[in-house]
């Protein structure tokens, strides 16, 4: 018996999610490895080169995310999927091998830049996959499917802390090696699965109905795809430039770069990659960190998995706003907690425990939900839906990279910061169901401030456009759809 459409759509989209768990594991693991006895003692890293051994990677995926763009639009969204699962497979050998610090940053940069492709296209690959119903609930696989790479690797990096000594280099090896699993299965894999829809009609309908090409909802959707896309070819986006110069691409870019750029000056990339030196200023060691740690990402894939059930009935605007105040609260809370309670160095035993289970629960656990299940999701939801057609490769792009250029800038200063002005570095990080083809109404003839018209307006438009085209096919019976211009 087939899968219904829906859950057909589901599984794929599930499937392609595994190069996001390959982003999370490397958020999850990077702060144990950097953190680890062995790792040190061989390596014996300063401030700079611990920072250069985080960024270096996220730097990396800033270049992957630039070469995704024009490699989805002309290769294919699954083709460029696959090369960028072989891209992080090489930097994950390099890595787990790696003899020096050199030969780390190698292996970092290779597998940033496999990442840096994967978690550009695969947002495109779900909201084109998806029906307009379950597209928020599919693209915040994203997110959590983040989360469980997140979760995998904090379980890891804490098992591996415990039972390997600290001049055992398998302490920090194996969590690392780790990584390079999901990418085989995904690389391996992914050719078997179906193409963007936006392709042509046959997948259209394998996607929709079972492989009916005659089904009234898919030949609606298909002539709403082809209105679309034969309006812009004729005023395709020749080069990235257009997306500065054309007033709706142009306002597009703006919200999406701008919600990449706030989500990572939430200050989560600070907490992920040295939660070890953070949790020292307080009192806490090493190895209950990465343990408390490793609940923090159990906290924040419930968070996520909450955000994935509920993000197509509560919409998009207001979870953003009161996440970012949530988030905002939880690090004003922490780093009082850290200027007033600082461990005493002649007598660690006797440091304020009190402070260090407020900083636990608020400034990790209760801030780690917040996030989890708001602007995390979200960040990679919003920038997948606002871009056009024409657009959307190009958009999403540079959305992505500013991303990685946020968290590479947040991933080589913090350990300096740390170092030098500790706790006053967090002060600075204190500071809906819509067919893709009908966002460009939002962008091009709605109001410059929109609060409310989720509500009312255009709400339900979209839906309501393609039941009108249904019904209209369903009228007429049975007719040819030619697939010439079925290629974008």
């Amino acid at each position: 018996m087939a899968l219904p459409p829906k859950w057909y759509q589901f599984l794929v989209s599930v499937f392609a999610s595994l190069g996001s768990v390959l982003y999370g594991y490397d958020l999850g693991v990077i702060a144990g490895a950097i953190g680890s006895d062995s790792f040190n003692n061989q390596f014996k890293p300063d401030s700079n080169e611990t920072g250069a051994v985080v960024s270096v990677f996220t730097g990396g995926a800033f270049f992957g995310a630039f070469f995704a763009g024009p490699c989805g639009d002309k290769l294919g969204r699954k083709m460029t999927i696959l090369i960028g699962s072989i891209i992080f497979i090489v930097g994950g050998a390099l890595q787990t091998a790696a003899q020096n610090l050199h030969y780390l940053y190698a292996g970092r940069a290779i597998a940033g830049l496999g990442v840096g492709m994967l978690v550009m296209i695969i947002p495109l690959y779900q909201a084109e996959l998806a029906h307009p119903s379950i597209r928020g609930r599919v693209t915040s696989l994203q997110q959590f499917m983040l989360g469980i790479g997140a979760f995998v690797a904090s379980w890891a990096a804490f098992g591996c802390y415990t039972s390997y000594g600290a001049h055992d280099s398998r302490q920090w090896r194996i969590p690392l090696g780790i990584q390079m699993l999901p990418a085989v299965l995904l690389g391996a894999l992914i050719l078997f699965f179906p193409e963007s829809p936006r392709k042509g009609l046959q997948t259209l309908a394998k996607l929709h109905s079972h492989g009916n090409a005659q089904d009234p909802w898919v030949i609606a959707e298909f002539e709403s795809i082809q209105d679309a896309v034969t309006y812009e070819k004729e005023h395709e986006a020749k080069s990235y430039l257009e997306l500065f110069t054309n007033k709706s691409s142009f306002r597009r870019l703006f919200i999406a770069v701008s919600l990449q750029a706030s989500v990572q000056m939430t200050g989560v990339s600070v907490i992920q990659y040295y939660s070890v030196e953070i949790f020292k200023q307080i009192g806490i060691s090493g190895d209950d960190t990465l343990k408390y740690q490793a609940i923090s990402s159990l906290i924040a894939l419930l968070a996520q998995f909450c955000c994935l059930m509920l993000i197509d009935k509560f919409g998009r605007r207001w979870p953003l706003i009161l996440g970012n105040i949530g988030n905002a609260l939880c690090f004003i809370v922490a780093t009082v907690l850290l200027a007033k309670f600082p461990p005493d160095p002649n007598n660690p035993d006797n440091s304020n425990k009190g402070a260090g289970w407020g900083f636990i629960v608020v400034g990790c656990w209760l801030y780690n939900f917040s996030f989890s299940s708001t602007c995390g999701p979200l960040s990679w939801i919003i920038p997948a839906e606002i871009f056009d057609t024409r657009t959307r490769s190009k958009g999403v792009s540079i959305a992505t990279m500013v991303s990685f250029a946020f968290n590479t800038m947040i991933g080589q200063t913090t350990s300096v910061a740390i170092d030098n002005i500790g706790w006053r570095w967090y002060i600075v990080f204190i500071t809906a169901g819509r067919p893709l083809e009908e966002m460009n109404y939002l962008f091009a003839q709605a109001p410059l401030f929109v609060p409310g018209t989720a509500a009312g307006g255009r709400q339900g438009f979209a839906t309501g456009e393609l039941e009108r085209r249904a019904e209209e096919v369903e009228r007429k019976g049975s007719i040819t759809i030619h697939q010439e211009g079925s290629q974008e």
